[in-house]
């Protein structure tokens, strides 16, 4: 029977300290991650390359390069994501019969506006024309006795349909085992795509790197305002989790906002720079592009180091904090998450045979997750202990 771990002081194991049965899976699994990954990276290619060979967009990127890298300089999540200053009026809506059968809940579609401005003012005007990614949405599960230990989900890049999440996070789970849920969706993904957007979270990658920080920095602060509305309704205790873009986003919040009880990053995306190095033909065309553009990959970093989570020191204490990661991703490969786990101060770090959409032995990393969340005092009083 094939199961998953946690990684050991040295960290995760080499494929040659597998059992046979482990390695033939990471082997296989990560072959099919790779056939994926090279879809994903002509996708992303085809939308991030234009935004760094075109000559305004260049003389635009290298303009703005100096005020992310000042910025990220200083590691100071306070200054690169303020805390919002508005209370925004959250509307409600019963969510679709289809999701209330799923859940057996009270689900309801959450919206409020996002009122985000980037941090860079050169940005502002072209923020202000994108009005449907101006309204958040998430799905709340929440129990009728509520409120309940929170779990918010985020979901990955493109990926962000509350059905598919909510099967393969197992999510009604969470919800039977006592919890309540809340599916929070990305800027520029599902309904906050705007209309001609080709297809879900093309945004975040469509106004170059300035673009791509500035969406992760609309990310924490929608996710602060729907701490600030679960708070009001009396919510006491919330956790975060979620997986490759949306573990980043868990991961980064986790250095933004104290006020969570735990963080989970599954098969997260944290180094930005090394990622896109290893996705061909991104990687081939990217190079190409920033050459033309008379920039370097360095800049590219500088830059991007202004929204990454190994940027800032997480200000939740090491006990609260669980990474986990499959063995045979290539999207998000484990030695992202075994960068973060670094600059976590090694905490609890779990990994699986599978790779980034078959999270083999998922049962036992859910088990994990509960012995995990039970020590961070996270625990609903009416817990139930479920079969997974």
């Amino acid at each position: 029977m094939t199961e998953s771990h946690d990684a050991t002081a040295g960290g995760l194991p080499r494929l040659a300290q597998l059992t046979p049965r482990e390695q033939a899976i990471v082997t296989s699994t990560a072959a099919a991650d790779i056939a994926v990954r090279t879809v994903a990276a002509t996708l992303l290619a085809a939308t991030f390359v234009p935004t760094v060979t075109s000559g305004s967009s260049v003389r635009r990127e290298i303009a703005n390069a100096d005020f992310y890298a000042n910025i990220a300089s200083r590691h100071d999540p306070v200054v690169s994501f303020p805390r919002p200053t508005h209370t925004p009026t959250v509307r409600s809506r019963p969510a679709g019969p289809a999701m209330r059968r799923l859940t057996v809940a009270d689900a309801e579609i959450l919206q409020f506006h996002s009122g985000f401005e980037p941090i860079n003012p050169k940005l502002r005007k072209l923020w202000r024309t994108f009005e449907r990614n101006d309204v958040v949405h998430a799905q709340h599960w929440r129990h009728a006795d509520g409120p309940r230990p929170t779990l918010i989900v985020i979901h990955g890049f493109f990926a962000s349909t509350y059905l598919f999440n909510s099967v393969f996070f197992q999510l009604p789970w969470f919800y039977r085992a006592g919890f309540d849920v809340v599916l929070f969706t990305l800027p520029f993904h599902g309904s906050r795509a705007e209309r001609r957007s080709p297809y879900s979270g093309c945004g975040y990658f469509a106004h170059g790197t300035s673009g791509f920080v500035e969406a992760s920095g609309q990310a924490i602060h929608d996710l602060r305002l729907l701490i600030d509305h679960l708070e009001s309704t009396g919510v006491s205790k919330i956790g975060v989790t979620g997986i490759s873009l949306g573990g980043y986003t868990s991961a980064l919040l986790a250095s933004v906002d104290d006020r969570l009880q735990l963080a989970v990053p599954n098969v997260p995306v944290i180094d930005v720079p090394a990622l896109l190095s290893t996705w061909v033909p991104a990687s081939t065309l990217l190079r190409f592009g920033l050459k033309a553009g008379g920039t370097s990959t360095d800049t590219l970093a500088d830059v991007l180091a202004y929204s990454s989570p190994l940027n800032y020191a997480p200000v939740i204490p090491r006990e609260r904090r669980l990474i986990i990661t499959g063995l045979g991703d290539r999207l998000a490969p484990p030695e992202q998450s075994a960068a973060l786990w670094e600059h976590w101060d090694r905490c609890a770090l779990h990994w699986f045979p599978g790779n980034h959409l078959m999270h083999i032995s998922q049962p036992d990393y859910l088990r994990r997750m509960t012995r995990f969340m039970k020590d961070a005092d996270f625990m609903p009083d009416n817990w139930r202990s479920l079969a997974v």
